[in-house]
């Protein structure tokens, strides 16, 4: 496959682009652009509706070469991921990729806050749940375009449905773990290989 001259890195729910997979990815990425790679990078604070959502990635995205673009999605960014790729024909790598928000995040609804910065509220509105299930991109119908890394110790998806959503894909599955990847650094190399990316040497993240 083509390597990417484009990645789009999509977030999960009450997350943000602060989080620790998406620093080290950007890092990564920085260092992948001194090595002489040109490479586009964006990395966006997503929305809480799903709507505003898909609106922001095709904004994102509509003067990107699709086949030379990739998204890489973690949890609900997962999801939207898989949308991208159905919609669009780009590649997509996916990180413990939420299958069903609809029914997941339900309980959900509500005032919530974001992981990284507690002063900053949303609310999370019923009609959101009708809004993940229009845009529901499953079953996938190109598995080769995917690259899912998923962790059989995820303590807040379902593994195996997970591994099922993306049957034929390129599977990274790891033993143990847990939903936000902790140990994510010592699996990007795989990432990058299934990108056609240079690995990069590990450094030290808080």
């Amino acid at each position: 496959m083509t390597t990417p001259t484009h990645l789009l890195y999509l977030h999960g729910f009450r997350s943000s682009p602060q989080s620790t997979k998406a620093r080290m990815l950007a890092e990564q990425v920085q260092q992948i652009q001194k090595l002489g790679h040109d490479i586009t990078w964006v990395s966006p604070q997503l929305p809480p509706s799903p709507c505003e959502t898909a609106a922001l990635i095709r904004q994102a995205v509509a003067a990107w070469p699709i086949e030379t673009t990739t998204v890489i999605g973690s949890s609900l960014g997962g999801f939207y991921a898989t949308w991208l790729a159905e919609q669009a024909g780009c590649r997509a790598v996916v990180i413990n990729p939420a299958v069903a928000p609809a029914r997941d995040l339900a309980r959900h609804i509500g005032m919530q806050t974001s992981y990284h910065d507690p002063e900053s509220a949303f609310y999370f509105r019923p009609e959101f749940i009708d809004e993940f299930k229009a845009m529901d991109p499953y079953p996938i119908t190109r598995p080769e375009r995917y690259h899912a890394l998923i962790t059989t110790g995820d303590e807040v998806l379902d593994w195996q449905e997970m591994r099922a959503a993306y049957l034929n894909a390129d599977l990274q599955l790891v033993q143990g773990s847990d939903h936000a990847v902790s140990d994510f650094e010592q699996h990007l190399p795989e990432v990058w290989r299934w990108l056609g990316l240079p690995g990069m040497a590990r450094g030290r993240h808080e």
